[in-house]
């Protein structure tokens, strides 16, 4: 029987567990918060990006990753950022279909804070050799967008710079 060889460090203490946090750490949640719009009268375009989204295979149960981008027109209300953070956390071990959980997103956030127009992009990546985008849009009935305003190219550069 071979012979086995302990190294000993002197002075060295065992490994301790961290103990845990007074206030456990955030969880997901499905509940959206929201908060008073600083410029109701205004059409103004947030922009959300969610670059981290994962869900599951509803039929394999494997991950599914997506790039979610969100722009809105709010009304009267604007989710909250953490609240967002931690709904979009939520879909994490639940399995959904890409076009399924994408207008569900949509239907929860256009719920919560009733905005004039919402899209939601949402960038899937690749699931036997196909990536999927699904893009869905809301908008307030009796809405009309702003005319598009052309404006010239950005000259902050400098002289010569294009």
């Amino acid at each position: 029987m071979p012979k086995t060889h302990t190294k000993v460090i002197r002075g060295a203490s065992a490994p301790q567990q961290r103990s845990a946090p007074p206030k456990p750490p955030t969880l997901p949640s499905k509940e959206l918060q929201a908060f008073a719009n600083p410029q109701p009268k205004r059409d103004y375009v947030i922009h959300f990006d969610i670059p981290e989204f994962t869900c599951n295979c509803p039929l394999t149960g494997q991950p599914d990753f997506a790039h979610i981008e969100i722009d809105c027109i709010p009304d009267k209300l604007c989710v909250e950022l953490k609240s967002l953070k931690l709904y979009m956390w939520s879909y994490r071990n639940e399995g959904a279909f890409h076009e399924k959980v994408t207008n569900t997103i949509l239907d929860d956030i256009a719920k919560a804070i009733e905005p004039r127009f919402m899209r939601i992009t949402a960038r899937w990546y690749v699931r036997g050799g196909i990536y999927t985008t699904v893009v869905a849009e809301h908008r307030k009935k009796g809405w009309k967008p702003q005319p598009v305003i052309a404006l010239p190219p950005n000259r902050s550069q400098g002289p010569g710079v294009s």
